[in-house]
């Protein structure tokens, strides 16, 4: 029975890997389509550039969920302390990343959130002159 128990949490591991690997690599393919587009000199390039940036740090931050699933169901399944402290590492090192570009990410909202309010201030306040 525990031999069926290892086996089944192997392949729930892998399905969660594979799954944080199709979904970094679907997020890069998307990132490098849309930094093409911004090759193209236009007035809202930068914009674009920050769209492109938050949508693939979305990605990422979907993918390392997926990564650190698979690192907790191995825990459960790691034979030695030696096997249980890399995968200890491993999971704390994709957290620490998690939560800095969660953090970018939020950031980055906040500020052109900030920025749209100081454009529609501005405009309410010219219409309002007017």
């Amino acid at each position: 029975m525990e031999a069926l128990l290892k086996e089944f949490a192997v392949g729930i591991a892998l399905c969660a890997e594979l799954a944080g690997i199709a979904i970094v690599a679907i997020g890069a393919l998307e990132a490098f389509l849309g930094t093409m587009r911004t090759i193209v000199p236009s007035p809202n390039r930068h914009s674009r550039k920050k769209e492109v940036w938050r949508r693939f740090g979305t990605w990422l931050l979907l993918g390392l969920e997926f990564e650190l699933a698979a690192d907790i169901v191995r825990s459960a399944i790691a034979p030695t302390w030696m096997e249980i402290g890399q995968l200890g590492a491993v999971a704390v090192i994709r957290t620490f990343l998690n939560y800095f570009l969660e953090k970018d990410l939020e950031h980055a909202a906040a500020s052109e959130r900030a920025e749209a309010a100081a454009v529609d201030g501005g405009s309410a306040h010219l219409g309002a002159a007017a």
